[in-house]
């Protein structure tokens, strides 16, 4: 779409949703009226149609009891697979690269446990200080449990400015020394994208294995994970793809990596026809399903059928497309009408480096989050300054984003800020 024609008016907002493509799916999600969802980059929005699977699925348990694993409209028995399956196109997969199952920080550990091997001098884990935080936890107790101190053994790529890495920067940390490299696809805060072929490319060739996560990406920004040949990636669900709060994570696995066992073994990371023949030793399943562990959590999956199903139909180009638009758009009336208030947008503003969020940095940033939700707008703070605004392609509109900015012009004119302390909540 093109905005060479900007106008800050809600006329041209107007007009732009004329010619969304995507505006019809708007209908399928449940939204508060009077209440402007932006914190999609968080915790999506219920649709209908993830309703109705999570709902059938609670009728198989009502209606079949302990058949309902493998009777009924979705059978749990195979429910991972089939996620992973309709999960696959998104991130640029085969199916049987990926699988549904566990949590982000859970699968991470079952990675970092499969494919961790310290080895000589190569004993240090590769990641960054911008990272979300849980990674880190998860690798420091992963080093802990080798023996190794994090303090010496866990590299944290330092960033220039506090909002971006330079992938320069991570690719002269690809010492010797490192076994293991863990990155984000996009930043949590900035919502920069990282250059993942190169950085893949480059840990390949000093045969390092790498690995990313993709939680504020998936399903906002369209991958090529097995193009690109990454060795493993994880993810959650409840953000861009709307599988409810504790939805279950996302896992893939490079097939050239099938056969090597999972560091962390369980049941249900057996092949399928002899999971239930009870043996003490593993037969694992040639596929991603090999790193499964527990019993799956379905109620916990089944609203990603139904969620699953938009994504397929609108395409993660198209999302990707007006996701795009929709930021773009934020920016310009955000340099426009909020210029004399002192907020920095501390996203990348080219598109192949922004991923699906707008990243407001102010100081007054927790006291205009409060703020923003008494004035029906739904924000997400992020300390220390950062207002995160997702306007999510599958049903956000830029009638709703110009409505935001004005609202954020309101509480600066009026000083509502002012009212609230410049704290978080508990929940930010």
């Amino acid at each position: 779409m093109s905005f060479d024609t900007f106008q800050k008016t809600l006329e041209y907002a107007k007009k732009l949703d004329e010619k969304d493509h995507l505006a019809r799916f708007r209908k399928e999600y449940y939204g508060k009226p009077g209440s402007i969802y932006m914190d999609g980059n968080s915790l999506g929005l219920l649709s209908k149609r993830a309703e109705r699977t999570l709902l059938s699925s609670l009728n198989d348990w009502k209606e079949h009891g302990i058949d309902g694993w493998t009777d009924g409209e979705s059978p749990w028995f195979y429910m991972a697979e089939t996620l992973g399956e309709h999960m696959a196109p998104i991130i640029g997969a085969a199916p049987e690269e990926v699988i549904v199952t566990g949590s982000t920080t859970v699968n991470l550990h079952q990675l970092v446990s499969t494919f961790y091997k310290p080895n000589g001098v190569r004993t240090k884990i590769l990641a960054d200080e911008l990272t979300f935080p849980s990674d880190i936890y998860a690798l420091q107790s992963q080093l802990l449990h080798y023996g190794y101190n994090p303090e010496e053994h866990l590299i944290r790529v330092q960033s220039p400015d506090g909002r971006y890495l330079v992938e320069e920067d991570i690719i002269a940390a690809m010492g010797e020394e490192v076994a293991l490299i863990v990155l984000p696809t996009v930043l949590y805060r900035s919502g920069q994208i990282l250059d993942i072929k190169r950085l893949t490319y480059e840990a390949h060739k000093k045969g390092i294995l790498i690995g990313f996560d993709a939680c504020h990406s998936v399903g906002s920004i369209p991958h090529t994970f097995s193009k690109c040949g990454i060795d493993f990636a994880f993810w959650c669900n409840y953000k861009y793809l709307n599988g409810g709060p504790g939805a279950a994570g996302g896992l893939y696995v490079n097939r050239k990596h099938f056969g090597t066992l999972p560091g962390l073994a369980g049941w249900f990371g057996s092949q399928k026809e002899k999971q239930f023949d009870m043996e003490h030793t593993l037969t694992p399943a040639s596929s991603a399903g090999a790193y499964q562990m527990g019993t799956p959590h379905i109620l916990s999956m089944a609203p990603l059928l139904g969620s699953l199903e938009i994504f397929a139909e609108a395409g993660i180009e198209n999302i990707r497309e007006k996701s795009l638009g929709l930021t773009t758009y934020f920016m310009q009336l955000i340099e426009k009408e909020l210029s004399e208030w002192d907020f920095v947008i501390g996203n990348p503003r080219e598109d192949y480096r922004r991923g699906g969020h707008v990243s407001l940095e102010h100081k007054e940033a927790a006291r205009i989050c409060k703020a923003l939700k008494v004035n029906g707008v739904i924000p997400d703070f992020r300390a220390p300054n950062i207002i995160r605004l997702a306007p999510i392609a599958l049903y956000s509109t830029y009638e709703e984003v110009w409505r935001v900015v004005q609202v954020l012009k309101k509480i600066m004119n009026e000083k509502q800020y002012e009212k609230f302390t410049n704290d978080r909540n508990i929940v930010a």
